[in-house]
């Protein structure tokens, strides 16, 4: 994907490789892929939330602690991101691919 000039490249599983090239919109390119075709105030605070997680403890948060942080049902989180929590919020938030469940 190359998105102002920059190739954002991914791994087989469609997770960037380099997180530090990740900003907004790259995130709107990642959710278009995912099938969101807007990137509404929930979804940022989710992908916010998550990507901040990451960012402070290495490794991607427990989908009960997202949906706590967001004010949100894990129902609402599999609707706006329908690929699920790991695959697709955390690819949105340009993380690397998590080793658990998110």
């Amino acid at each position: 994907m190359q998105v102002e000039g920059k190739d954002i490249l991914f791994d087989k599983d469609g997770f960037m490789t380099e997180p530090s090239l990740w900003n907004e919109i790259v995130a709107k390119s990642i959710a278009k892929e995912e099938g969101i075709e807007e990137m509404t105030e929930e979804h940022w605070k989710v992908v916010n939330f998550i990507r901040n997680y990451w960012k402070e403890n290495n490794l991607a948060p427990a989908v009960r602690l997202v949906c706590q942080e967001a004010g949100i049902g894990v129902r609402q989180l599999y609707k706006l991101f329908t690929s699920g929590p790991a695959r697709g919020a955390c690819r949105v938030a340009g993380l690397p691919k998590p080793d658990g469940c998110v």
